[in-house]
């Protein structure tokens, strides 16, 4: 396993160390099944609010629970490589509830950030958040940047045989 992937408890167990000597420790989720420029802009500002970014990568099977059959597209070794790879990026953990309620409540981040498609009174996780004194940050929506699109974008450019 690459050194910035690790299993939820691993990832607890570093998150305490961190915040004893002062780091802040910020969150986030998603499927992030085709990374695409929403997807690193997003990291790269949810990183600015704090110190060590931690992505909790929904599983394989969460992802068809939420998405349906035909999702994932990439695995989710390959989807944690990707994640892994990212200079915003600090570590990443995979889980496998259709939702990081759980996964929140074991790591504790002082930050939990979603896109602006959450409106933040609606951020899963965000009372556990604010109970301790964090913050729940909902950054701005890139229209037009989505995986669902890029899908479509090739279905339809591929369907009339075109290279």
């Amino acid at each position: 396993m690459l050194p910035k992937i690790k299993t939820p408890d691993e990832i607890s167990t570093l998150l305490r160390v961190l915040r004893s000597v002062g780091k802040r420790i910020v969150f986030t989720n998603g499927c992030f099944d085709i990374i695409h420029t929403g997807h690193t802009r997003y990291l790269n500002q949810a990183k600015t609010y704090g110190d060590i970014l931690v992505i909790g990568l929904n599983s394989d099977s969460s992802v068809r629970t939420i998405k349906g059959d035909k999702r994932p597209i990439n695995s989710q070794a390959e989807r944690a490589e990707t994640l892994a790879a990212l200079g915003s990026v600090d570590f990443v953990t995979i889980f496998d509830e259709p939702d990081p309620y759980k996964l929140i409540s074991l790591l504790e981040p002082d930050v939990l950030v979603k896109g602006g498609d959450w409106p933040v009174e609606k951020i899963i996780g965000g009372d556990i958040v604010q109970k301790r004194g964090g913050k729940v940050i909902s950054v701005p929506y890139i229209k037009g940047n989505s995986t669902t699109g890029i899908i479509e974008r090739i279905v339809e450019r591929y369907r009339s045989g075109g290279r």
